[in-house]
């Protein structure tokens, strides 16, 4: 189906610092989907503003994909406005160079593109990644009279991109169309994560890694005091921490205090993360908060049985009994009862798990699948 079709050229919206040193969920999964469709032959660009803390070149190329950056000054509020005309002003005079338009956080910047495409016939494909859009950001309570306005052009958007059942439902009391709202996760290459998860070995100690920043919303300290919980005194099981960030030194200490810091190992960063989950029996995702964890997708693909907190994407993905298991956020007895569980299965339980997590993000997740559905969406194709 549209073999003969010519590429299709899309512009990826991003409020947010993209840039050769990575990011964080949003940068990763705005690579992986650009990427993705620049290797089956579409045509992809990135607009983002200008940051004071990152490249400050307007135009330049990063991982290959041509990167323009609005240049404004640095001053609240009238930045802000100047930057936001200067947006406006590029969606318009490029109206004719895309084909559709793809929002990847839905706030001023997916705003301005939803109201002008609407304007203009252009399809706009926003993605509401969850937590920080519906708590903090336009789809917070209490945005005052612009934030109204703003919320109100967002509902212009030709489809909403909701990353997880939760997150759409959301959206639908917020007031978007419910017809407009589509499920559709994030995506992981699953070519990339397809290293098996370590096999248990007899004699050898059990291994949890947890992957993503050292920061509060990732509930580092739940998992740490539940581990400690569930282990304490014990030479044969090790917790792996890959990722960095200011509770390092916090998440340190509490492991030194409860027993624990000769089992817990703090990793840093790891560019090749596959191999990190090679080595790994199971991972944990603690999270107070999430719209739908990437590494979590990371995880299953690898073949690992996920451990973590019931949160919006990961209600979705983790079914206890059949990959892995769910726990309440906070809730350290609870951590511990899990960690308990899974490190008395034996290896052919640990293997199954890991199949059948294989096997669901395979059918949910996998690229091709999301790639297929956002081509459609470009091209309008949306009930």
């Amino acid at each position: 189906m549209h073999r003969d079709a010519p590429p299709l050229r899309i512009l990826m919206v991003l409020e947010s610092n993209f840039s050769k040193r990575g990011g964080g969920g949003a940068e990763s999964q705005l690579r992986t989907i650009a990427l993705a469709l620049k290797r089956a032959g579409q045509r992809v660009a990135i607009v983002t503003p200008r940051s004071a803390n990152g490249p400050q070149s307007t135009a330049e190329r990063c991982f290959g994909l041509p990167v323009a950056r609005v240049k404004y000054p640095f001053v609240r509020i009238v930045g802000a406005g100047i930057m936001n005309l200067r947006f406006a002003a590029f969606l318009v005079q490029n109206r004719n160079r895309y084909d559709a338009w793809h929002v990847h956080i839905g706030h001023n910047m997916g705003a301005l593109a939803c109201f002008i495409g609407d304007l203009i016939g252009k399809p706009v494909v926003v993605k509401i990644s969850g937590w920080w859009e519906l708590e903090a950001g336009l789809l917070a309570p209490n945005r005052g009279f612009f934030g109204r306005i703003a919320r109100g052009w967002l509902k212009r958007a030709t489809v909403v991109q909701a990353i997880s059942t939760r997150v759409a439902a959301e959206l639908e009391k917020n007031g978007f169309p419910k017809e407009r709202i589509l499920v559709l996760p994030n995506a992981v290459d699953t070519t990339r994560f397809a290293v098996c998860a370590a096999a248990r070995v007899a004699g050898r100690p059990f291994v949890a890694v947890y992957v993503g920043r050292l920061v509060p919303e990732k509930d580092l300290t739940t998992l740490i005091a539940g581990w400690a919980q569930a282990f304490a005194g014990r030479d044969d099981v090790r917790l792996r921490l890959v990722g960095g960030g200011p509770l390092e030194a916090e998440l340190r200490a509490l492991a030194a205090r409860l027993g624990v810091a000769p089992q817990v190992e703090f990793l840093g960063h790891r560019d090749h993360v596959e191999e990190e989950l090679a080595q790994a029996h199971i991972g944990v995702l603690p999270s107070r908060i999430e719209g739908l964890s990437n590494t979590l997708l990371e995880f299953m693909a690898c073949g690992l049985p996920a451990l973590a907190s019931r949160v919006s994407g990961s209600e979705d993905f983790v079914k206890p009994g059949r990959n892995g298991w769910l726990h309440p956020v906070g809730d350290v007895a609870a951590v511990a009862a899990c960690l308990r569980e899974a490190e008395a299965l034996s290896a052919e339980q640990l293997a199954e798990l890991g199949r059948n997590a294989r096997i669901d993000v395979e059918s949910e997740a996998a690229l091709p699948r999301v790639i297929g559905r956002l081509m459609e969406l470009y091209r309008g194709q949306h009930p």
